[in-house]
């Protein structure tokens, strides 16, 4: 009777070692993609939202310097085109706008050469002189919506042409392995990710930078107009403070009578 046990033990024994060895054949495998990886499969459309990532970043950093207050207008101009204001030196005023780069040098600069002509003429020159101060950085600040915009795009097209791609070659080969199909979609899908993964910061950034720069719009406006506050036009009466050239002058037929018309 022990025999019979033994005899019907020992294949039980002889069986176990096969059950890891297919429980281990049947394991998927599991593979490792890297960043590289992926963006090759992603496609051709990696290129450009690359591109974009990268316009992205510059364009950010360069926005955040320039809409700053103290960009626009630095306190060591403001607070020296201020003494030589109340020193009545409009022309030095000028000089020292003319020799320092910032917005607010440069609208004091434009205003400074019109004094002469009267308050509404400064008036004009300041409006328009914000105005193309806050056009300039604004046009800066639009590419980020463009680029918001355009990387969702871009990485649809990926993945319509990937698909295209996939569904092609499923109807060459039949549908055989349904994982490779899945796996596929999977990643022509990475360019829509990409995509996304770019435009929403993209718009955030957008957001943000057009607030700043009101913002700081609106602080160098107070600054400009309080620096040109009571200015004495009346005793700026066609005084040329500034270094710009007149072209316009006195009709040549006033004179010598020449140039005249012939239907005169």
């Amino acid at each position: 009777m022990l025999a019979g046990n033994l005899a019907i033990v020992a294949p039980i024994h002889g069986q176990e070692p096969a059950a890891p060895a297919a429980a281990g054949a049947e394991a998927p495998t599991k593979v490792e993609h890297t960043l590289m990886d992926r963006f090759h499969e992603g496609g051709w459309v990696m290129y450009p939202i690359t591109a974009c990532s990268i316009a992205l970043i510059w364009l950010t950093v360069d926005l955040w310097m320039r809409t700053g207050l103290k960009k626009m207008a630095p306190p060591n101009q403001v607070s020296q085109l201020q003494d030589l204001f109340r020193a009545g030196d409009y022309v030095g005023a000028y000089q020292f706008a003319k020799s320092n780069n910032s917005p607010f040098c440069d609208i004091s600069r434009v205003a400074l050469s019109f004094v002469g002509d009267g308050e509404e003429a400064v008036d004009n020159a300041l409006f328009t002189e914000l105005n193309k101060t806050n056009s300039t950085i604004t046009t800066r600040i639009n590419y980020l919506s463009v680029i918001g915009v355009c990387t969702p795009m871009i990485g649809l097209t990926g993945t319509v042409t990937g698909m295209m791609s996939a569904f092609a070659t499923l109807g060459t080969s039949g549908v055989g392995d349904p994982s490779k199909l899945s796996g596929a979609i999977g990643e022509v899908l990475i360019a829509t990710a990409s995509g996304l993964f770019i435009a929403v910061p993209a718009f955030m950034f957008f957001y943000f930078l057009r607030n700043r720069l009101q913002s700081s719009m609106t602080g160098l406006q107070d600054v400009v107009g309080a620096l040109f506050r009571k200015m004495p036009y009346s005793h700026l009466k066609d005084a040329h403070v500034g270094e710009e050239e007149f072209y316009a002058a006195i009709p040549n037929w006033v004179n010598g009578g020449e140039g005249v018309p012939a239907a005169a």
